[in-house]
C-alpha cells in the first residue's frame, strides 16, 4: 500500500509537471497543437517504463533498460517539423518523464528538480528576450554571382543581413534559395503577427509580373 501512495504521488507530480509545461508554457507560446499529444504520450509512456524497471528490478531490469534505450533512439526529431525551441521543450518533457519516475529519489527533491527545469525553459523562451535577429529561407528568382548585390537585394528585402547561405541556385528556373539571419528592422515584434517571434509563417510566392521579382519565405527566430 506504501508503494502504491508513493507511486501514485509520483505520477501526480509528473502531471501537474508537463501539464505547466504543456498548457502553460508551450502551447501559449507556440500554439502547435499537433506537439501536445506528443509531448504528453511520451511523458507519460517514459514515466511508465521507468516505473516498470523499478518495480521487475534484477535481470529484468537490465532486459527493460535496453528496451527502453532501443524504444528512444528511434524517436525522429525532423528538422522541417520541429523547431530547435520545441526541441527543448520535447526534451524536457523526456527528462520530466525520468525524474518522476526515478523510484530512489524523494518526492521533495523530484518537485525541486521539475520545478527548476521549467523555471529555466521560461526564462530561456521568454519573449522578454531580444528577437530582433531573424532566420529566413528566401527563394529569389534571380542568381546573384556578386555576393555584393546578393547583400544589396536581402538587405532591400529583408533588413540588414548578419550571415546568409545560398542553400540552391538553379540557372534552369533563374532561381537560387538562401538561408539568412538578419535584422529585422521593426522595433515592435508583435507589431506584425509576421514578426512575433513564436510564429513560423510561409508566404506564397507572387506572381511573376516584370516588375517586383518573387520571393517565398519561411521567417523564424534566429
Amino acid at each position: 500500500m506504501e508503494a502504491l501512495r508513493h507511486m501514485t504521488a509520483q505520477l501526480a507530480l509528473d502531471l501537474v509537471a508537463v501539464g505547466l509545461l504543456t498548457f502553460a508554457l508551450y502551447y501559449p507560446r507556440h500554439r502547435r497543437r499537433d506537439l501536445v499529444p506528443a509531448c504528453l504520450a511520451l511523458n507519460t509512456g517514459l514515466f511508465a517504463v521507468v516505473t516498470a524497471l523499478a518495480a521487475v528490478g534484477g535481470t529484468g531490469a537490465t532486459a527493460l533498460g535496453f528496451g527502453l534505450f532501443g524504444v528512444l533512439s528511434i524517436v525522429r526529431l525532423r528538422s522541417d517539423a520541429v523547431q530547435q525551441e520545441e526541441v527543448a521543450y520535447y526534451f524536457t518533457t523526456l527528462v520530466l518523464g525520468l525524474v518522476c519516475g526515478l523510484p530512489s529519489l524523494a518526492i521533495t527533491v523530484k518537485a525541486g528538480l521539475s520545478a527548476v527545469l521549467l523555471l529555466v525553459l521560461w526564462a530561456a523562451d521568454s519573449r522578454s528576450l531580444p528577437t530582433r535577429s531573424r532566420r529566413t529561407v528566401v527563394t529569389l528568382d534571380t542568381v546573384h554571382r556578386d555576393p555584393a548585390a546578393l547583400r544589396a537585394d536581402l538587405a532591400r528585402r529583408l533588413g540588414e543581413p548578419l550571415h546568409w547561405t545560398v542553400m540552391e541556385v538553379d540557372y534552369v528556373r533563374d532561381l537560387m534559395v538562401v538561408d539568412v539571419r538578419y535584422l529585422d528592422p521593426r522595433h515592435e515584434p508583435d507589431a506584425h503577427p509576421e514578426a512575433h517571434p513564436g510564429t513560423r509563417l510561409g508566404t506564397r510566392p507572387a506572381a511573376k509580373t516584370g516588375t517586383a521579382p518573387r520571393t517565398a519565405a519561411v521567417c523564424e527566430p534566429a
